[in-house]
């Protein structure tokens, strides 16, 4: 599809800089896609259309500093690396600027000397694979020189990292933090809970397939990048047993959305298991598990407003968007959210 089938126009303004004080305070567009109708409400408002019986499903990744700033050892020059991916024990796979002076043998040094990364191979569009040496526990030195990787539309650091990670982040690895669920408090989930809905568990280490922008105009010439997930035996267990019964399989978010899909589709069915994915959903995508979606609004012609498009209609979709940039919703990382329903 044409990549500008995708686009819209966005003010700057509505691009939320800093979270709500409180996280179950933003807006939440409530949208039924099958009856094309949609209400305005506010986040805690999502008690309302939740019910008995459905399973609930949040991606607990959680975000790593993984920002690193640093200088070449030889020439003392700039040198900026993203993690993304562990490869093996030390060895993790960067994006990194500027790339083109870091070949293979290069050496970027951080702090005091605490943290050296060294270039082992050389990939494209800006991608090293380093292998980093240190002393100790590397996510302990890792905290003291990361930063939060924030994206860059986000013009300020934030005084608080936990407000870039969801209340229910576990397991370290992420890039990027799966913002559909900044939403949520540990209070919602206990009502929630009482309500008669299951959560389930998913974890998808996010990295550049969630973010990278997309550079051609065929979007089916767009390759995600490939990501790490993991389905414990329990949460495969659940969610069959979900599928099963016809119960309503909701997703927190893209991430969570792309790693059920990769998941059913590979196997037809839940299967327990740590591996990658690269699955791109656009329209034309035929959903086989996810039945309603919560997520943030999205930048003009992303991956994740494709996948959202897919969902529940291109044309809807941008109609829905519209109405958000009249009515002032925030946008993006920090910004409000949608609930997407049909049945």
């Amino acid at each position: 599809m044409d990549i500008n089938l995708f686009n819209f126009d966005l003010p700057e303004e509505l691009i939320a800089q800093k979270p709500m004080d409180l996280r179950d305070h933003s807006r939440l567009l409530a949208i039924n896609y099958q009856n094309k109708t949609f209400e305005d409400k506010y986040f805690y408002n999502i008690l309302d259309y939740l019910q008995k019986g459905d399973v609930l499903v949040r991606n607990n990744t959680k975000v790593i500093p993984a920002r690193l700033i640093g200088i070449k050892e030889k020439t003392g020059a700039h040198s900026e690396l993203l993690l993304l991916n562990q490869i093996v024990q030390d060895n993790w796979e960067c994006l990194c600027k500027p790339a083109k002076s870091l070949k293979v043998g290069s050496r970027v040094i951080f702090g005091d000397g605490e943290l050296v990364a060294e270039c082992i191979e050389v990939r494209d569009e800006g991608l090293r694979i380093f292998k980093f040496h240190y002393q100790g526990i590397f996510l302990e030195v890792l905290d003291r020189l990361g930063r939060m990787p924030l994206p860059p539309y986000i013009k300020k650091q934030i005084t608080t990292n936990d407000r870039y990670q969801t209340v229910y982040a576990k397991f370290e690895g992420s890039a990027a933090a799966p913002t559909a669920g900044f939403h949520f408090t540990d209070d919602i989930f206990t009502q929630l809970l009482q309500k008669g809905v299951k959560i389930v568990d998913i974890t998808l280490h996010i990295g550049l397939g969630t973010f990278r922008p997309v550079k051609v105009t065929d979007t089916n010439n767009h390759i995600m990048h490939s990501e790490l997930y993991e389905i414990s035996e329990e949460s495969a267990r659940l969610l069959n047993e979900a599928k099963e019964q016809k119960k309503r399989i909701i997703a927190i978010g893209t991430t969570t959305v792309r790693t059920l899909e990769s998941n059913y589709s590979k196997y037809g069915m839940f299967k327990p298991t740590k591996e990658l994915t690269n699955i791109f959903i656009q329209p034309g995508y035929k959903y086989q598990v996810v039945d309603a979606l919560i997520t943030n609004f999205h930048l003009p012609k992303s991956t994740l407003l494709m996948l959202v498009s897919a969902f529940m209609d291109r044309e809807f979709t941008l109609q829905i968007y519209q109405h958000a940039v009249k009515e002032k919703y925030r946008f993006f990382s920090f910004g409000d959210a949608m609930f997407i329903y049909g049945k």
